[in-house]
C-alpha cells in the first residue's frame, strides 16, 4: 500500500522549513490603512492655528500679554493694590500701543518724512547731509542755473545777447509760451498792458539793494555754527543747509536720493551712500522722535514707503539696512500711490504725485495699483524751481549772482517760487512788483525790489512742456554703483515696468509746443511710437525636441508655408499691414532644424535702452496714458477715474494748478465728451504729507498683518520674502 499523500504544510514541518508567527513584524513602515473613498475629511489648512501667520500673531498676543501681566504685578507688588481695567481702556491701550511702536519711513529725494504711526503729522527733515570737504559745492560745481556767457557790465548791453542767456532753444520756448499766454488772456476777455515785459526789464535795470544792518533785521538766520577746534564729521538735515559755504573746515552737500533713484553720481562706493541713509535715518530717529538706536531693537516695527515703479535693488537693500543696521523687529511696505489713496480716503483714484525730482501717476482700484498704468516720469518741483530763476534773470533780475549750489541762494530760490509762482489767469493782469531779502552768512541782509511778469506763470507750464526744463544732467552716473535686478532662474532683468511706462519710451519727445495750447484749444493724442527698440519682446516660441525629424516626408502632408499672410482688404478695422512672415523682420528667424529663434533686441539690450532713455512725458499726456491701460477702454472706469484725479505732493502746490489741469483734459479729443474733475486731498490735508498719512494707517491696520515681514523670517529667506509678503506681484 502506498504512503498517504503529504500535504506541502506537512512536509514544510517534517523538513523544519515551516514559518512560526511570532507576532514580530518584517518591517518598521507604518501600515497605512485604505481611504474609505466614500467618507474621508481632512483638516489640512482648514485651522487659524494651521496657518503661519495667526500662529506668529497668537505668540507675540501671548508674549505681549506676559509681559504686561509682570508689570502690573511688580506695579501692584510696589503698591499694595492693584487697579482693574475696564474692556474699553484695554481696547484703547491696544490701540495705542499698535500706532505707537511702528515707525513709518518716506523717504524722498529731497525731503525725508518720518513719524510714528501713531502721530497726527509726521516730521520733515532736508534728506541730505554735509560731510567734511576740500571745497564746498559752488567752488567746484559750474553755476546754477548755467550761463552761456559771462554778464557783461556794459550797463547798455545788447537786450538780444540777454535773451541768449541760457541758449536759443529755451529762448525760443519762452517766446513761445509768453505769446501763447497772451492769446489766454485775449481769449477770456482780460485787459493788459501791451508793454508789460518792457516794464519789468527797465524797473530790474534800476533796482539797487538796500543794505539792512543785522541789529535791524527782525527774520536774521541763525547758521550753523562749525567749532574751530573740533569740527564735527557730518551735519544733517536743516543744520547741513545752515552750514556757510565758506567755512573753514570746507563742507560739501550730498543728497542720497535723486529723482526718484539712488544718488549715484555724488558717491564713490555703494557703502558710503547707504553709510550716509542710515546716518540720517538714524540722526532723525533720534531728534525728532527722541528714539534711540539701541532701543529699536525687539521693540519697534517699520512701514518702508517705496515708489510705485521701484527698483528691486533699492527696496532689498533698504530692508537689508532696516533688519541688519536697526533691527527692526518687523518691516511693512506699501507704494506710495496706495498710501496716498489711504491717506485721501480714496478707495478709487488715479494719483499724481508730484516730488521735488520725480512724478509719478498711478491708478488705484480698491486697494491695489493698477500694475500697467504706473509712470513714473523725472522732473517736479526742483526742476520749476531752476526755470523760474532762469526765467527771472532774462528778466533782467536784479541779484545777477544768484548760484544754486550756494546754499543760501537755493534756500531764496525756493522761498521765491513758494511765494510768487501761480497758474491762476488773474496773475497775468497786472505787472507785480515783488521783494525779497537775501541774507548770506557773515554779511548784512539786503532787501532787494524786483518787477515780474508772466514769469511766475511759465515755470510752472514746465509740467506740460518738460522740454523747457533742464534734463541734461539726470541721468549722469546712472548705473555706476549698483546694477538692475536679475531673475535667479533665466537671468533677465526683473524690475518691474508697466506698459504705460513702456508708452513713455516709445513716444517722440515733446516739442517745446506740446500737444496742447495753452488757450484751451483741442490737443491731439499721443503719436505713433518714435522708438520701437524699446517695445517689448513677443514671448519666444517653445522649441521642438522632434524637429530633427522629417514628418512631411512620413505622413505625406505637404508642409504649411512660413511666408506672411496678405494683406487685407480695403475697409477692415486693422491699419496695419500684412501679418509678418517669421524672419527677422518680424522678431522671428528660423534656425537649424526649424528651430524658431527670436532675431529681436534681447531684454538685456531692452534694459539697456531704457536705461540711457529719460522718462519725461507732459503731465496731461501722462495721467491720460495711464488711466487708458488701467481701464482697457471700459467707459465706466474712465468715467470714474475721471472724476477722481487727485493731486498729492509738494510740488503740486501750485496756485490754480488743478483748474489749469482740468482744462487741459477737458481740451482733449478723447476726453470732450467725460467730466473732468481734479481735487486736491480733502480735509485741509497737506498733500506733503498724504502719502505718509496713508502708510500710517495702513501700519495700524490688523487686517495687513500678513504683509509683515519678521526679522526671524528674513534671516532665512532673505529678500525672497518679498514676492510672499507684498499685496501686489513683487
Amino acid at each position: 500500500m502506498p504512503p498517504a499523500k503529504k500535504s506541502g504544510r506537512a512536509l514544510l514541518r517534517e523538513e523544519g522549513l515551516e514559518r512560526t508567527d511570532n507576532n514580530l513584524r518584517s518591517h518598521a513602515w507604518p501600515v497605512i490603512q485604505m481611504i474609505n473613498q466614500k467618507n474621508y475629511y481632512t483638516e489640512y489648512l482648514k485651522r487659524e492655528d494651521q496657518v503661519m501667520v495667526y500662529r506668529q500673531q497668537q505668540e507675540e498676543a501671548t508674549r505681549a500679554t506676559m509681559q504686561q501681566q509682570a508689570k502690573d504685578k511688580a506695579a501692584s507688588g510696589a503698591n499694595g493694590y492693584s487697579d482693574a481695567m475696564d474692556v474699553d481702556q484695554e481696547e484703547e491701550k491696544e490701540e495705542e500701543m499698535l500706532g505707537s511702536r511702528v515707525i513709518v519711513i518716506h523717504p524722498g529725494s529731497q525731503n525725508l518724512r518720518i513719524g510714528l504711526a501713531s502721530d497726527a503729522l509726521p516730521k520733515s527733515i532736508p534728506n541730505v547731509i554735509a560731510r567734511k570737504s576740500e571745497k564746498a559745492e559752488f567752488e567746484e560745481e559750474a553755476p546754477n542755473p548755467k550761463r552761456l556767457k559771462v554778464d557783461a557790465e556794459d550797463e547798455d548791453e545788447d537786450e538780444e545777447e540777454d535773451d541768449h542767456l541760457f541758449g536759443p532753444e529755451f529762448t525760443e520756448q519762452l517766446h513761445e509760451l509768453s505769446a501763447e499766454l497772451k492769446q489766454r488772456i485775449r481769449t477770456s476777455k482780460r485787459r493788459v498792458l501791451p508793454n508789460s515785459k518792457d516794464l519789468v526789464i527797465s524797473f530790474n535795470n534800476r533796482s539797487n539793494p538796500e543794505v539792512i544792518k543785522e541789529h535791524n533785521d527782525p527774520n536774521r538766520v541763525e547758521w550753523t555754527e562749525v567749532p574751530p577746534d573740533n569740527p564735527p564729521e557730518f551735519f544733517v538735515g536743516k543744520e547741513a543747509l545752515r552750514v556757510a559755504d565758506t567755512s573753514n573746515p570746507r563742507y560739501r552737500l550730498t543728497w542720497p536720493m535723486r529723482h526718484g533713484w539712488l544718488n549715484e553720481k555724488d558717491y564713490k562706493t555703494k557703502r558710503q551712500l547707504f553709510e550716509d541713509i542710515s546716518i540720517i535715518l538714524e540722526e532723525a530717529m533720534t531728534r525728532e522722535l527722541n528714539i534711540e538706536k539701541k532701543d529699536i531693537e525687539n521693540t519697534y516695527s517699520a512701514v518702508l514707503v517705496v515708489p510705485d515703479l521701484y527698483e528691486k535693488v533699492y527696496v532689498s537693500e533698504m530692508l537689508e539696512l532696516l533688519f541688519k543696521d536697526f533691527f527692526f523687529v518687523q518691516v511693512c511696505i506699501i507704494q506710495e500711490s496706495l498710501a496716498a489713496s489711504f491717506g485721501a480716503a480714496f478707495s478709487q483714484a488715479c494719483i499724481v504725485d508730484i516730488g521735488a525730482q520725480k512724478t509719478s501717476v498711478c491708478c488705484v482700484e480698491e486697494g491695489m495699483c493698477a500694475a500697467d498704468s504706473r509712470l513714473n516720469l523725472k522732473y517736479g518741483g526742483k526742476d520749476v524751481t531752476d526755470t523760474f530763476i532762469k526765467a527771472l534773470l532774462v528778466s533782467q533780475f536784479p541779484y545777477r549772482d544768484i548760484n544754486l549750489w550756494r546754499r543760501y541762494d537755493y534756500l531764496l530760490a525756493e522761498e521765491l517760487k513758494i511765494r510768487y509762482h501761480t497758474l491762476n489767469d488773474a496773475a497775468l493782469t497786472n505787472v507785480q512788483l515783488c521783494e525779497f531779502h537775501l541774507r548770506a552768512p557773515g554779511a548784512d541782509a539786503k532787501k532787494y525790489t524786483f518787477k515780474c511778469y508772466d514769469e511766475i506763470f511759465i515755470a510752472p507750464l514746465g509740467y506740460f512742456y518738460p522740454s523747457l526744463f533742464d534734463n541734461s544732467t539726470k541721468l549722469s552716473g546712472r548705473r555706476s554703483l549698483l546694477e538692475r535686478s536679475y531673475d535667479i532662474y533665466d537671468g533677465k532683468p526683473d524690475d518691474p515696468v508697466s506698459s504705460a511706462q513702456l508708452t513713455l519710451y516709445q513716444s517722440p519727445r515733446p516739442s517745446s509746443a506740446g500737444n496742447a495750447s495753452i488757450s484751451g484749444g483741442p490737443v491731439e493724442t499721443i503719436g505713433t511710437p518714435a522708438n520701437p527698440v524699446l517695445l517689448t519682446p513677443a514671448k519666444a516660441p517653445t522649441l521642438n525636441p522632434f524637429s530633427h525629424m522629417n514628418f512631411d516626408a512620413l505622413s505625406g502632408t505637404p508642409r504649411s508655408s512660413v511666408a506672411g499672410s496678405p494683406a487685407p482688404e480695403s475697409g477692415t478695422p486693422n491699419p496695419g499691414a500684412s501679418t509678418p512672415a517669421l524672419n527677422g523682420n518680424g522678431g522671428l528667424q528660423i534656425g537649424m532644424g526649424g528651430i524658431m529663434i527670436p532675431s529681436g533686441p534681447t531684454p538685456m539690450e531692452l534694459a539697456e535702452e531704457r536705461d540711457k532713455t529719460l522718462p519725461i512725458m507732459p503731465l496731461d499726456q501722462a495721467i491720460v496714458e495711464s488711466i487708458n491701460h488701467a481701464t482697457k477702454g471700459d467707459e465706466k472706469k474712465i468715467k470714474e477715474y475721471l472724476t477722481s484725479i487727485i493731486l498729492v505732493g509738494g510740488g503740486s502746490l501750485v496756485p490754480g494748478l488743478n483748474h489749469f489741469l482740468e482744462e487741459r483734459l477737458k481740451a482733449m479729443k478723447i476726453y470732450s465728451d467725460y467730466p473732468v474733475i481734479v481735487a486736491m486731498p480733502p480735509r485741509e490735508l497737506d498733500p506733503q504729507v498724504i502719502a505718509w498719512k496713508g502708510a500710517s494707517v495702513f501700519g495700524k491696520l490688523k487686517a495687513t498683518n500678513d504683509s509683515w515681514i519678521r526679522a526671524a523670517d528674513y534671516d532665512i529667506l532673505g529678500s525672497r520674502l518679498l514676492a510672499y509678503k507684498c499685496h501686489w506681484l513683487y
